[in-house]
């Protein structure tokens, strides 16, 4: 479970050798597999909360 949010967490941060992928880019390459193998319940459950996941990534943060 841990790993699929690393990778999620990857692809929509900017990196200093990338830019950072828009969601709907990062849940297709997770999806189509271009970032490794996962378990099909986990890749469910990832769908079922992306609209959560995106919410928060657009709230503001308290540094």
């Amino acid at each position: 479970m841990v790993s699929i949010v690393d990778v999620y967490d990857a692809l929509v941060s900017p990196r200093v050798y990338k830019k950072a992928f828009p969601h709907e880019q990062a849940m297709r390459m997770i999806m189509n597999g271009e970032c490794g193998t996962f378990n099909p319940l986990l890749l469910e459950c990832l769908i079922e909360i992306q609209d959560r996941i995106q919410a928060y990534d657009h709230e503001p943060q308290n540094h």
